[in-house]
């Protein structure tokens, strides 16, 4: 197994998804904006379904369907953030049209789009199997971004995700970090979208963060340790994939919530005797 290229060019690229989710997944958590996540990551099939339209049907080979996939979770993210901050009464109502219309578009185009759709597919539900080299620098790439980002402007956002009108108070510009926020976890989508699928994500980008809060309450561990929990069940889903046979972005997310359900007594425990 470990001589196999594809498995270790996988695992390299589990690690790589393993710290952008580490980074975003505790700042997701703590805001509790996962069903925002999840509105951005279903919507960008808008996207990525009108970028395969346009490249097969007009013969515009350079329109990637990632291309769409970046142009929709951004739009969609921006969208969703000039919501929450003007429309707070009608947001869960909101978010769910955005979710349900970029759905619908994605849906119509590959509805139009001549050939077959296996892409698509992969992207859906994932295959970390068949990540090549450009694309694991993509994902480096993307990696040192979101670190410079955070590093810059770590403790705005933590302050935002704290306590939203404390940095306000504050003169901190809340509502330009909280867009900068849901446009660097939109990136993120995309990233892990290459692992487990934009319908998987959230197993990553939610579980490693919950299960980190068990061992630490300082916000710096917390990315630590989510980080390695995200490249542990990385590994041991895909190897678990490897050796049942399963799809490896289902069996990495279904390794994840069983490990966090195993967990929950002690969770529970822990809360008491704190």
């Amino acid at each position: 197994m470990f001589l196999d290229p594809f498995f270790l060019t996988a695992l390299l690229g589990g690690g790589l998804a393993a710290i952008a989710s580490g980074l975003v997944g505790p700042f997701v958590v703590v805001k509790r904006i996962a069903f925002l996540a999840g509105s951005i990551s279903h919507s960008l099939l808008g996207g990525m379904g009108v970028c395969l339209f346009l490249q097969r049907t007009y013969d515009i080979s350079w329109l990637h369907p990632l291309i769409g996939a970046f142009l929709g979770s951004i739009a969609s993210a921006l969208l969703i953030g000039y919501v929450h901050l003007h429309y707070r009464q009608r947001e869960d109502a909101v978010i769910g049209a955005i979710w349900a219309t970029g759905m619908a578009i994605g849906i119509i185009a590959l509805s139009l789009t001549p050939g077959t759709n296996v892409e698509l597919w992969n992207y859906l539900f994932g295959n970390i199997l068949w990540i090549n080299r450009s694309q694991l620098l993509f994902l480096l790439l993307l990696d040192v971004g979101l670190i410079a980002v955070f590093l810059f402007y770590y403790h705005r956002l933590l302050s935002l995700c704290f306590d939203e009108e404390q940095a306000l108070l504050r003169g901190i510009p809340a509502r330009a970090l909280y867009l900068l926020l849901l446009t660097l976890i939109s990136i993120t989508i995309v990233l892990l979208m290459q692992v487990i699928g934009t319908v998987l994500f959230l197993a990553l980008l939610t579980i490693p963060a919950t299960l980190a809060s068990l061992f630490t309450h300082r916000f710096s561990m917390l990315i630590l340790f989510s980080i390695a929990l995200s490249a542990f069940f990385n590994t041991a889903g895909l190897t678990l994939s490897y050796v049942l046979n399963w799809p490896p972005g289902s069996t990495i997310a279904l390794f994840s919530a069983c490990t966090y359900f195993a967990l929950l007594p002690y969770r529970r425990r822990l809360t008491r005797s704190l």
